[in-house]
């Protein structure tokens, strides 16, 4: 039979493939993931019923909620970025009966997770020269489905703020003649090239199609006479060009996954600058697989790559989040220091 709690909340992590489910008491001083579950997307017609199946799975009823999104939030009318679903979050509400539903960006949660994370939750690629500590401001990204960018800025002693961004959607400022390549490619496709784009799975893949020779295809139509459709583009999962990278033996995966690092680099480089960040965070479930890998490629290079402010970045710590499910960590978090 399901149960209600006072002090349970359903937590939420929902990006364009999957969707992460816990509970948490947020009555505890940190809040404990309980009963944490993925689903994919696509074996749901939409984000309420995906959350009535895990709600009947676990046997629970609570009335309190916080879901991230991998969109905007700012609206009652809620619209996910790569995912065919959209809904109203007051109607949500009232047909799952929480008295409180709140809706974050998927990467705002993962900010909000920060302050929680312990050591062995965050590997360090580059310490920060000024303060090793993790204090504000503090510049978040990663690749999923699409790019997250967050800002967190305070510290342990006056509290923390988030600032949520749809920063993975500026442009792309290609870098010498092989992104500007990709870029060729990847406009006659899309018709635009953000940095989503290319930090995303599908980025990797289709930067994967370049470096293997594949004609781009544009929304208009073939780039060249006699290319093939759309549909008939092959591209190699985001995970089979990682292994194949990591492998050795394919040249294409190599150079991809290398390209790929010195994107994120560089976009880290241009996020912190903007941010004035005194540390950049990574985030993302496709960066643990290839630490190594990413601490060999050009990734450090290009994030100091920014003229006058090289020195200026060199100051600036980078890190990884390891922990496996810092988006829903983050939605408890921010229950426990708004809602209580």
């Amino acid at each position: 039979m399901s149960t209600i709690s006072a002090g349970l909340a359903l937590l939420g992590d929902v990006g364009g493939t999957n969707a992460r489910f816990a509970l948490a008491d947020i009555t505890l001083e940190t809040p404990r993931i309980l009963e944490s579950h993925a689903l994919q997307n696509s074996d749901f017609a939409s984000l309420q019923h995906a959350i009535e199946h895990y709600l009947d799975r676990v046997g629970a009823r609570p009335r309190t909620a916080a879901i991230a999104v991998a969109c905007p939030v700012n609206e009652d009318e809620i619209r996910l970025t790569n995912r065919a679903w959209s809904f109203s979050r007051r109607e949500l509400g009232a047909a799952l009966g929480f008295d409180r539903l709140h809706m974050l960006n998927d990467f705002g949660a993962v900010a909000w997770a920060i302050p929680a994370l312990g050591r062995e939750d965050l590997l360090t690629l580059h310490e920060a020269r000024a303060s090793p500590s993790i204090r504000g401001p503090v510049t978040v990204l990663g690749p999923g489905t699409g790019l997250g960018v967050a800002l967190l800025h305070g510290d342990r002693d006056n509290g923390w703020h988030v600032i949520e961004t749809e920063g993975g959607h500026v442009s792309f400022a290609p870098q010498g003649e092989e992104e500007r390549q990709i870029e060729r490619w990847m406009s006659a496709r899309h018709g635009r090239t953000s940095n989503e784009r290319l930090l995303c799975g599908k980025g990797l893949s289709e930067i994967d199609a370049v470096m293997r020779g594949i004609p781009a295809i544009g929304a208009g139509g073939p780039v060249l006479p006699g290319e093939a459709t759309l549909t008939e583009i092959e591209l190699r999962h985001p995970a089979d060009i990682v292994s194949a990278a990591l492998d050795g033996h394919d040249v294409a995966a190599r150079q991809a996954l290398a390209r790929f690092c010195a994107v994120l680099g560089s976009v880290a480089g241009d996020c912190a600058l903007v941010h004035g960040a005194r540390h950049v965070v990574v985030a993302g479930g496709i960066i643990p697989r290839f630490i190594p890998f990413l601490r060999s490629s050009a990734f450090r290079e290009k994030f100091l790559a920014k003229g006058r402010f090289a020195a200026h970045l060199e100051r600036v710590g980078v890190h990884v989040i390891t922990h496996p499910h810092p988006g829903l960590l983050g939605a408890a978090m921010y229950l426990h220091e708004v809602d209580q």
